[in-house]
């Protein structure tokens, strides 16, 4: 068989919402892909410094922040677009004139909230990750590199924010929150990242998936693969929907192609 290029979201794909742990059988499917010379990848909302819950499952590079920032398992930064500094500046003006609302800055080493209240919290727990620290944003965005924002706003407040951030779009996947790149970035054009720096045709690409972010590379791989318990629109957007996450979905659907 021709060897294939597989990407994996995280959450509610490999990681149950449940233990927030990978699920076992995924572990080991990702393990016998890559003894048969198959490539993994992960192509997460989520920067490679909160990438937890997969234990030391190995795999060939990293698609993060929603495809703005792309690199090899050994490190080697492949593609970085971070969202300009007067976008950043503009939100903070914006929410000081208007708010009050809470939104993070997502940089390559952490992450920093301007205020914390029950979403942020909400978030947090709902990915079993620590609330960001509250910081003078400001100085953030005068000094770090910020790759991803993240609005915590539902989707009814969502417009009038994104009009202080030209160049950028929201990424929704939850109701809780929106992640923000700038505009032509995402997981699918993380796989074209992916696959030019390995020299992998699209067609033998495998994208799997389970939320709004993931639409995108389900579309756009040789073969998109939904989670069972992905919402209506993610399944509509796949060639294929495989059993939920807890019900080892990732490798029923890798031996259904005959990949294991």
């Amino acid at each position: 068989m021709q060897s294939k290029a597989i990407f994996f979201d995280i959450d509610g794909t490999l990681v149950s919402f449940h233990t927030h742990e990978i699920v076992p059988s995924a572990r080991d499917a990702i393990a016998a892909l890559r003894k048969k010379g198959h490539k993994v990848f992960i192509a997460t909302g989520r920067p490679l410094h909160l990438i937890k819950g997969l234990g030391d499952t190995r795999f060939d590079g990293y698609i993060t922040f929603n495809g703005s920032y792309c690199l090899t398992a050994d490190g080697e930064e492949i593609y970085c677009d971070a969202i300009p500094r007067e976008a950043l500046h503009a939100l903070c003006r914006h929410e000081k004139e208007s708010g009050p609302y809470a939104y993070s800055f997502m940089g390559l080493d952490r992450v920093t909230v301007n205020r914390v209240d029950d979403c942020v919290v909400d978030v947090a727990r709902m990915l079993d990750l620590p609330v960001p620290i509250v910081t003078d944003m400001e100085q953030v965005a005068d000094h770090e590199r910020i790759i991803q924002v993240d609005l915590y706003v539902d989707e009814a407040h969502e417009a009038p924010l994104m009009q202080q951030m030209p160049g950028c779009f929201s990424n929704r996947w939850s109701p809780l929150f929106t992640d923000v790149n700038r505009t032509g970035n995402s997981k699918h054009r993380g796989i074209d990242i992916i696959a030019a720096h390995y020299g992998i045709d699209l067609r033998d690409t495998i994208a799997f998936g389970d939320g709004g972010n993931d639409i995108s590379m389900l579309r756009h791989a040789g073969l998109g693969i939904a989670m069972g318990n992905a919402g209506e629109a993610v399944k509509q957007s796949a060639g294929y929907i495989t059993d939920d996450v807890d019900n080892d979905g990732v490798i029923k659907a890798l031996r259904h192609f005959g990949l294991l």
